[in-house]
């Protein structure tokens, strides 16, 4: 049997200080244990190191939407999948500031802000720095995910006070070409070393059913378990087929293969919160349920993650009340609606 006693919190900090490297053999024993034995073992390392049946909630506001040179084959902002999303950008920041004051009155701890394109124009970048100031000022957690960022940029985004930094490693290094060939998966690993380098927390992760394999979704948690620090956030998104994209007609992915690869995140990197993101709408509420024992500890509220559709706020609360999980430490019955 897998022991999870060497990730509890008395040896957390040793296994995490001793950087072993996690190899793929390694990883995939444990991915192939038996689907309840493997789940028991990823929720005994997430009470060990998390306060269980709490949950930490994100919003998600698209500041640049669409327009965007890259190809990557899932997205609906590519200019060069069939998708022809119109290029729309938020350049008042009391809209931005709206947003966040609406993030905090449904439950919200953290505000997450997202831009199109390969890296920020000086414009977006500017536009960002004051938000990230002024949203700070509500009580809110900040995220930016901005593309591929240079180390002057990272350090401005330091001084502003930024907390988080998203960057998906979308799926597995041999499986990237297939997805993407505007950029490597070397050019998103560096910009996370970079940002981890200045202080700014991390939030990776991948796109699980882009027809990867099973062994993919296993070597894309590897690199992550073997970034120089684990990332502080992981985040696990299922795929929202959208149509004109090449990806719309792609299989779905099995359901338990999928809470698999949140109990090995959870596994591998215990002191990181694994965060369910996009593709939960068309999840039931016995998947989710899964997801939350296996080991994942964040999601995102509100009805809309960039272009692609989420679930319902009133859902969400319902969910976590029928479970009796508290969101960001307070019962969710007592959130806003």
């Amino acid at each position: 049997m897998f022991n999870t006693n060497m990730f509890t919190n008395d040896t957390m900090q040793d296994h995490l200080s001793s950087k072993k490297m996690i190899t793929f053999d390694y990883a995939k024993k444990i991915f192939e244990r038996p689907f309840l034995d493997l789940i028991a073992d990823s929720h005994a390392v997430h009470v060990a190191n998390h306060v269980p049946n709490e949950v930490q909630a994100s919003t998600l506001l698209s500041v640049q939407t669409g327009g965007c040179c890259e190809d990557c084959a899932y997205c609906a902002q590519s200019i060069r999948n069939g998708t022809k999303a119109p290029k729309q950008t938020i350049t008042d920041i009391d809209t931005i500031m709206h947003a966040a004051q609406r993030a905090k009155d449904i439950g919200s701890s953290r505000f997450c802000m997202g831009t199109s394109g390969r890296t920020p124009s000086c414009d977006i970048f500017k536009l960002m720095c004051e938000a990230i100031k002024k949203v700070k000022k509500l009580g809110l957690e900040t995220c930016v995910t901005m593309g591929m960022l240079n180390e002057a940029q990272v350090i401005e985004l330091k001084a502003c006070g930024l907390d988080f930094y998203n960057h998906n490693i979308d799926t597995s290094p041999e499986y990237y070409g297939n997805i993407i060939t505007t950029r490597t998966i070397d050019d998103r690993v560096n910009t996370i070393n970079l940002v981890q380098k200045h202080g700014i927390k991390v939030c990776t992760g991948g796109i699980i059913g882009m027809g990867e394999t099973n062994d993919d979704r296993i070597k894309m948690l590897v690199l992550l378990a073997n970034l120089d620090a684990h990332p502080a956030s992981i985040s696990i998104n299922r795929l929202v087929k959208v149509p004109g994209t090449r990806l719309e007609g792609v299989p779905d992915v099995d359901p338990f293969d999928f809470v698999r690869c949140i109990a090995l995140a959870r596994i591998l990197m215990p002191a990181s919160v694994v965060r369910i993101s996009a593709g939960r709408e068309s999840m039931s509420d016995e998947m989710q349920a899964l997801c939350l024992f296996a080991g994942a500890g964040s999601i995102f509220l509100g009805e809309t993650l960039l272009t692609a559709p989420n679930a319902e706020v009133s859902r969400d609360l319902e969910l976590m009340n029928r479970l009796n999980i508290r969101l960001n430490g307070i019962p969710a019955s007592s959130k806003r609606r």
